[in-house]
């Protein structure tokens, strides 16, 4: 029995070894001509996709290389020095895959997501499958924590289905404002903060002057001109954070261009995307309007990265960049030292945007608290991350402590652990947030739904 479960583990590797830019065209082939596409226009648009993802993460790539030194650079010239070093969540993502309950959580969602949509408890279709290690962490850390298998895989289950809710309350204004067709966005790291945002954006609306202040890509390019364009921000943040790196003039130079190039390419690899989902969504609508005449309003769910393009985005991830670093420097008892993850705070930032409108001012001021909760939650949960990168012989936590700054700093995933310790706080939380949540999305359920309209 334990050999037939190695096999099976070692297949599973393979597949997810893959990758995002292949496995998602795969599946998504497999999903059109299960939806009665014609295998040629099935293969075209899945291949479109992977195309896309490709120049995406390729531009993505760029944007991790120069705010990855840059970021250090930074580090280096404030003097931090923090023992919990930030591994980000490439390697965390890898670390989960090699645990033992990550195989599980594939199947596991499936049928979840299958069960929701036949009751009509989701709209979202998850082709995602790479990213289910988001669901398998939740799962992988309380397992860790209550060295209970079970207790993991119930936890796995239950963000699963809290995220899918999420994702479907949040996409029709993805549709508006980011542009997303038919697409909601399930990824663990951006979602949770779709709640926080709006509850942040409807109490700035309360403030008088704070609540006319508006600062997003369009009203900055009517203002400035030719300077108030995607390209020019990058080059003027890019130049600005290379200052703070301590750069001499062809690193100031070098980092703006290539933020410039982030810019300007990141949305047009976007279009690129959605150019090769369009039909394949399509003939899934189609299928399942003739099928199920009640159900017209499905949404298929992707990474995060379709919609970290959106200018006010990266805008707002380059700006939280050196205000991460000044508040690992500054809060009393944190330990976690940021460093892979300052890249990806786009992800981090992309649903509190959304909720915003893409206010750069009021996304700002909303990340800020939970920036300052992530790290002290990624300190709280280093021993685990550390126990579980030496349990999969990860180099670089064999002689020293490692987190997370994101995603192990993620407040959703942190809560459902305090849940099953039974932690008094985290218990009594449960009837608070869920109270706060009802109200927030009755507060802006018509401004929420009417966005597609």
């Amino acid at each position: 029995m334990a050999g037939l479960a190695s096999q099976i583990n070692s297949v599973i590797q393979y597949i997810l070894g893959m990758g995002a830019i292949v496995m998602l065209p795969i599946i998504l082939f497999i999903v059109g001509l299960c939806f009665r596409m014609k295998p040629s226009e099935a293969f075209k648009s899945a291949l479109t996709v992977g195309v896309g993802f490709v120049g995406i993460f390729a531009i993505f790539g760029i944007l991790t290389n120069n705010v990855g030194p840059a970021a250090q650079a930074m580090v280096k010239h404030t003097g931090i020095n923090l023992p919990a070093a930030d591994l980000g969540w490439p390697a965390l993502s890898a670390i989960t895959w090699g645990l033992p309950i990550a195989p599980f959580v594939i199947p596991m969602t499936i049928v979840i997501n299958i069960i929701m949509l036949i009751i009509g408890q989701t709209r979202t279709v998850d082709v995602d499958m790479w990213n289910y290690w988001h669901f398998a962490l939740a799962g992988t850390l309380v397992y860790y924590i209550t060295d209970n298998f079970l207790l993991g895989l119930v936890a796995a289950a239950l963000i699963t289905i809290i995220v899918f809710k999420l994702a479907d309350w949040a996409a029709p204004m993805g549709e508006k404002y980011f542009g997303l067709e038919g697409i909601s966005l399930p990824t663990v790291s951006s979602i949770t903060f779709w709640p926080i945002g709006l509850i942040g954006n409807w109490l700035l609306d309360k403030i008088p002057g704070i609540n006319k202040i508006k600062i997003d890509p369009k009203s900055i390019q009517k203002k400035f001109g030719v300077f108030g364009e995607p390209m020019m921000i990058g080059l003027i943040l890019g130049i600005l954070l290379g200052l703070l790196a301590g750069y001499d003039v062809k690193g100031l130079l070098n980092i703006g261009v290539n933020l410039a190039a982030v810019m300007l390419l990141l949305p047009r690899m976007t279009r690129v995307l959605l150019e090769g989902l369009m039909p394949i969504s399509q003939s899934v609508q189609e299928f399942l309007t003739k099928k199920f005449p009640n159900r017209k309003d499905l949404f298929i769910g992707l990474d995060i990265a379709v919609a970290i393009g959106n200018s006010s985005i990266i805008s707002t991830a380059l700006l939280l960049t050196p205000i991460a670093v000044a508040l690992a420097f500054i809060l009393p008892g944190n330990h976690t030292l940021p460093l892979a993850d300052l890249a990806n705070l786009a992800v981090f930032a992309s649903m509190i945007v959304l909720a915003c409108k893409g206010n750069i001012f009021r996304a700002l001021i909303i990340s800020i608290p939970c920036i300052i909760g992530d790290l002290y939650i990624s300190t709280a949960m280093a021993s685990t991350i550390t126990k579980m990168a030496r349990n999969v012989a990860y180099k670089g936590a064999m002689h020293s402590v490692v987190t997370s700054f994101l995603d192990g700093g993620n407040p959703l995933r942190y809560w459902i652990v305090k849940i099953f310790q039974l932690d008094p706080i985290a218990l009594v939380l449960i009837l608070i947030v869920g109270g706060l949540v009802w109200w927030i999305y009755r507060a802006t359920k018509k401004d929420v739904l009417s966005a597609n309209e």
